[in-house]
C-alpha cells in the first residue's frame, strides 16, 4: 500500500478524533452550532445522537489507525481490507449525510473527498 494511502488514513482518522471530540464534549459551544445545525434549546434532544456519533467517529478513526498499523507490520491484506472498507463506508456516509439534509452539504463533503482519495489511493 502506497504511503499516499497510509498518511490520507492517518490524517482521516485524526480528523475523526477531532470531530469525535467535538460531537462527544463540545457540542454545547456556540461556534459548533451551524455544523451540527443545534441551538441552545436543542441540546437535550441532541445529546444522546451526538455523543453517539462521536464514539462511532471515534472507533472509525481507531479502524483507520489500525489499518495503517496492520500495512506497517506486514499484515498488509488485512490492513488494506480495512482500509477499503472503512473508506468505502464514509463515501456511502457523505451522500446519506447529505441526502438527509442538504443544508449539510459542506459536512459531506469533509467526509467524502478524503475518504474518496483514500479509496482510490488504496485500490490504485
Amino acid at each position: 500500500m502506497s504511503t499516499t494511502a497510509q498518511v490520507l488514513a492517518v490524517f482521516i482518522g485524526v480528523m475523526l478524533v477531532s470531530v469525535f471530540v467535538m460531537e462527544s464534549f463540545l457540542y454545547r459551544h456556540p461556534k459548533l452550532y451551524p455544523l451540527f445545525l443545534i441551538d441552545a434549546d436543542d441540546f437535550d434532544a441532541v445529546r444522546m445522537w451526538t455523543i453517539n456519533m462521536g464514539f462511532y467517529n471515534l472507533t472509525t478513526a481507531v479502524a483507520l489507525f489500525a489499518g495503517v498499523a496492520l500495512v506497517r507490520t506486514d499484515h498488509v491484506a488485512q490492513g488494506e481490507a480495512l482500509l477499503v472498507f472503512t473508506a468505502a463506508q464514509h463515501v456511502f456516509l457523505a451522500f446519506v449525510l447529505v441526502a438527509s439534509q442538504r443544508k449539510l452539504w459542506l459536512n459531506s463533503i469533509m467526509e467524502g473527498l478524503p475518504a474518496a482519495a483514500l479509496l482510490v489511493a488504496a485500490l490504485a
